[in-house]
């Protein structure tokens, strides 16, 4: 089996750190992959991180994992409300997906609240910044496990 997780972070992430910083705080994207992939190194795992403003390109990477990724972890932005080419694409993925948001949705404007990624995704951790990231390694770790 194959030890890499495949990272996906969608719209305007590569602003991480001058974007919102009162919702997303100051660390930057490349801190955000570092931590994973710190955290998946103790797990055993390694990280292969994509960021992308274009669906098309995200749902090329997830194509792309099939058979050749043990998980995906993805955080898609705004993608994660009306994306249902991605939902289409991550439904086509064998291995555990864990949808990842920095922030909680769920705590934010009416809009954000509905997920089209959640009904295909193992699981949801959101609202915990950079520590959801850790997580999110520690789930996929857990579901590779079984």
């Amino acid at each position: 089996m194959s030890s890499l997780v495949l990272l996906l972070h969608g719209p305007n992430l590569n602003l991480l750190g001058d974007r919102e910083p009162e919702i997303y705080g100051t660390a930057t994207l490349d801190d955000y992959v570092a931590f994973a992939e710190r955290h998946a190194g103790e797990q055993g795992l390694q990280i292969e991180a994509h960021q992308s403003n274009h669906e098309g390109e995200l749902i090329e990477h997830i194509h792309h994992a099939r058979g050749r990724c043990a998980a995906i972890i993805i955080n898609p932005g705004a993608f994660t409300h009306y994306a249902w080419a991605i939902h289409d694409a991550l439904a086509a993925f064998e291995g555990p997906i864990v949808e990842l948001h920095i922030s909680n949705p769920n705590r934010r404007e009416p809009w954000r609240h509905v997920s089209v990624v959640a009904p295909v995704a193992s699981g949801s951790v959101m609202g915990f910044g950079m520590r959801g990231y850790e997580l999110a390694v520690r789930a996929v770790a857990d579901q590779l496990a079984t």
